[in-house]
């Protein structure tokens, strides 16, 4: 076997050439990496919005809030189904919400898009718990005030704090607080009083969707069977982190598809790249294959040898794109939701498999780029290299 050290003293004698086959992959591990991450951080944003005791009820036939509509007398045979937990008054633990979207002015000033108005009960924050008030104050009940999620505030006009935009025409409120919510798609989001965005966008005596808080997980087969048994109601139960797993496949699909063509495509230059980089090493070195010939190794060792050094190549090339990707996490980003057709904030999310993955496509190419100059170097004649 020939020694390593011979190649890397040979990545390191030719630095150029080593640099510019390295980037070019690293470019290509970046951007599958960058890809695969922001699946990742949509995927994770929308399964932290559900929790694994609370369940979710919709219209029969709607899979998103948006198009679902629930009349305020079928909320109150919600509270009243089996399994539902109860607070320490004995009240329910549900609420009824509205949904809706407002096309909104970013605060650059370079386009509109949707963001989610969710108008919510008085006790919203005794249900959901992991939401917090950073800034400001709670919204009032029955008033013209609204708080605003952590990631979108401040990415629209008027949605900071002590701002003012339009809920609908001629129908302004102010924002007096800013919430977070664990880093979920809540934080995307502005909450009003129910009863005010009902007003404002004709949706008098209907919710969007009913949450429940179940004595336990276990206990959610039996509320659905309650729910669903009744066919007069035509309601379907879904448990919440189910729910949002549906509601992240639509874009995390696109997201990662999009990534893997773009980096296969890349992919095809860099190979291409590598390749060309070893046909001139193998060119260039053809007086040293001849010598290790006649040393006695076997055209296997010069193909192992090759491969090793265009694997390497790639290795530093992956590992430049891997480090780079992890710069991304710091960074968050925003696009529409395809189930919501609305906005979303979250940040790349690196993991030690979406990491290995990378580094390894890196690898793989570095392996298909050396194959052919590798097996050329091997069928170099000793005595013909010793003659040039």
């Amino acid at each position: 076997m020939i020694p390593l050290s011979y190649n890397v003293r040979n990545l390191a004698v030719r630095k150029a050439t080593t640099i510019a086959s390295a980037s070019g992959i690293a470019l290509v591990v970046f951007v599958l990496a960058a890809a695969l991450m922001l699946s990742e951080g949509l995927a994770r944003t929308m399964q932290t919005s559900g929790t694994a005791d609370t369940a979710i009820v919709l219209r029969k036939g709607n899979d998103a809030e948006l198009s679902s509509s629930i009349e305020d007398p079928t909320v109150g045979i919600i509270r009243s189904a089996p399994g539902v937990k109860a607070k320490s008054d004995g009240t329910p633990m549900a609420v009824g919400e509205t949904l809706v979207v407002a096309f909104m002015e970013t605060s650059d000033g370079k386009g509109k898009t949707n963001v989610q108005i969710r108008g919510v009960p008085a006790d919203v924050m005794d249900f959901r718990t992991n939401v917090k008030l950073d800034e400001g104050r709670p919204a009032q009940p029955g008033t013209d005030e609204v708080i605003a999620g952590r990631a979108i505030s401040g990415r629209f006009k008027g949605l900071k704090l002590g701002d003012s935009f339009e809920l609908r025409k001629n129908r302004p409120v102010k924002v007096v607080g800013v919430f977070s919510a664990g880093g979920s798609a809540f934080e995307s989001e502005v909450w009003g009083d129910v009863d005010v965005v009902r007003e404002a966008f004709g949706r008098r005596g209907v919710v969007s969707s009913v949450r429940v808080r179940l004595d336990s997980p276990s206990r959610f087969e039996g509320f659905q069977a309650a729910i669903e048994g009744d066919k007069r109601l035509g309601l379907v139960a879904i448990p919440e982190p189910e729910f949002y797993e549906r509601q992240s496949e639509g874009t995390t699909m696109f997201i990662t598809v999009m990534g893997v063509l773009i980096a296969v495509f890349f992919s095809i230059g860099a190979m291409i790249g590598a390749t060309i980089t070893m046909y001139a090493a193998v060119a260039n070195r053809r007086r040293e294959v001849g010598v290790l010939r006649a040393l006695g190794f076997t055209r296997t060792n010069i193909v192992l040898s090759f491969l090793f050094e265009s694997l390497l190549i790639a290795l530093i090339g992956g590992a430049m794109g891997v480090v780079a990707a992890l710069a991304m996490g710091l960074v968050k980003f925003s696009m529409m939701n395809f189930s919501t057709w609305s906005e979303i904030v979250f940040q790349f999310t690196p993991t030690p498999r979406i990491l290995a993955i990378a580094l390894g496509f890196g690898g793989v190419m570095g392996v298909l780029g050396g194959f052919f100059p590798a097996l050329r170097a091997a069928s170099v004649s000793a005595v013909d290299a010793m003659r040039d």
